[in-house]
């Protein structure tokens, strides 16, 4: 399909997708910046780095508001907790470099 073929419906509606996406790395941003202020006062309080239970229920939280909107909640919970992996990772690498 060459770009003069595709309606423009089409068009406008990957637009707005391409801008939905751009938020959600805003929003990924501005998550792990709050994270690493966390990470942050977990090494000045000695806290660890992994909270299972702050975890669990998140994931919780979760999936019941994807299933309020009709999504994927195992799909958005695999997300979620490979994001929180990443924020756990780096909280670790925080508490090494403190060292």
């Amino acid at each position: 399909m060459s770009t003069n073929s595709i309606p423009a419906e089409l068009t406008l509606l990957r637009q707005q997708i391409d801008r939905l996406d751009h938020a959600l790395v805003l929003l990924l941003a501005n998550r792990f910046a709050l994270t690493q202020r966390v990470g942050r006062l977990k090494v000045e309080q000695q806290l660890e780095a992994f909270d299972p239970q702050r975890e669990e229920c998140k994931l919780r939280e979760i999936r019941s508001l994807c299933e309020q909107h009709n999504v994927n909640p195992e799909l958005v919970a695999d997300i979620l907790a490979q994001v929180m992996r990443e924020v756990v990772k780096n909280h670790n690498l925080l508490r090494e470099q403190a060292v």
